[in-house]
């Protein structure tokens, strides 16, 4: 038989069990005090009305659209332009307003049939720089930012058409929509399209070229974009058609490079020298060739061999008549 406690001893283990739980229960408080102590900060100037998921639908709209405006400036411009995404941000209409240069050159539009209007702005530096390039030049830009003269403003509206074409382009897969140019100004801030405080969705692209490279951002006023926001949801996104979308890509690839310029040249012939003979090389000296007088020639493009030609005259100018492709080189 186990032994029988006595009352002093019961007295002590419950006072125990007791000091015990008082302090478990203190421990407890402490804890969801200091939980409910921690404050999570809120800037309402920056209020987050587009969630992150929508913000990343906005990316790959948007990213589509730097690959596609690329390729549509390196085709007027011909030569090599790289357009990267730099960031996708909501911030307030007068924080975007002050963040762009003076003078700007910034274009209000529309984008039926959506409400309201949007901003896109290029720096003037890559503005300039783009049309000295369409002027003949590196496409360098000026030393000393001024206001674009009448003239550099009607190339530039040349340009920003093609832009506004590929950003309907991006835009096919969530909605059809219409970029309408409403008007353009040097002054940001006479531009008033929401009130100050309203959130404005800004994109940021990062366009290079060979002598210069500026900033190109588009400013979505939040009304205009909440109608459309949840069609930006994952389940649309994946269910959207894709045939269609990369039949058009294709098309618009297949135009693009209908613009480019490549080499073609005519290779007549052949022969090896030593260098004793090149040395000794002058004025009035022939040189024979591997091929006879009215052998076919091989048309080359950007050095690859890709046609068989004869050589003939058209008017003053020399030319070839292609008469088989895919030829070897003799």
């Amino acid at each position: 038989m186990g032994k029988i406690l006595s009352q002093d001893e019961i007295d002590a283990l419950l006072s125990s069990v007791t000091a015990t739980m008082t302090q478990a229960h203190r421990t407890a408080q402490t804890a969801a005090g200091a939980k409910s102590s921690r404050a999570v900060p809120y800037d309402f100037k920056h209020p987050n009305r587009v969630s992150k998921d929508q913000l990343r639908k906005l990316e790959t709209i948007h990213d589509t659209l730097a690959g596609q405006l690329a390729g549509a400036l390196a085709a007027i411009q011909r030569a090599t332009v790289e357009a990267d995404l730099i960031s996708v941000e909501q911030i307030t209409y007068t924080e975007f307003i002050t963040s762009l240069k003076h003078p700007s050159c910034t274009y209000t539009f529309k984008l039926s049939p959506l409400d309201g209007q949007c901003l896109i702005d290029l720096q003037p530096a890559l503005a300039f720089a783009i049309v000295d390039r369409l002027f003949g030049g590196r496409g360098a830009p000026l030393e000393e930012e001024r206001e674009l003269t009448g003239l550099e403003r009607s190339v530039l509206r040349h340009i920003m058409t093609r832009v506004f074409e590929q950003l309907e382009a991006a835009w096919k897969r969530i909605l059809e929509v219409k970029a309408e140019p409403v008007s353009f100004e040097t002054h940001p801030q006479f531009i008033q399209v929401v009130p100050p405080g309203e959130t404005v969705i800004v994109v940021s692209l990062q366009l290079t070229m060979a002598a210069a490279g500026g900033i190109l951002s588009i400013g979505y006023p939040y009304v205009t974009l909440e109608p459309i926001l949840e069609k930006l949801a994952a389940q649309n996104w994946l269910g959207s058609p894709r045939g269609s979308a990369g039949t058009g890509s294709r098309q618009e690839l297949q135009e693009l490079l209908k613009g480019l310029e490549v080499s073609v040249s005519a290779m007549l012939g052949t022969t090896q020298l030593s260098i004793s003979d090149v040395l000794d090389m002058e004025p009035g000296m022939v040189v024979p060739l591997s091929v006879r007088v009215g052998d076919r020639v091989t048309l080359q493009i950007e050095g690859l061999t890709k046609y068989a030609a004869t050589v003939g005259q058209v008017g003053r100018r020399k030319a070839v008549r292609i008469e088989q492709c895919q030829a070897k080189e003799p």
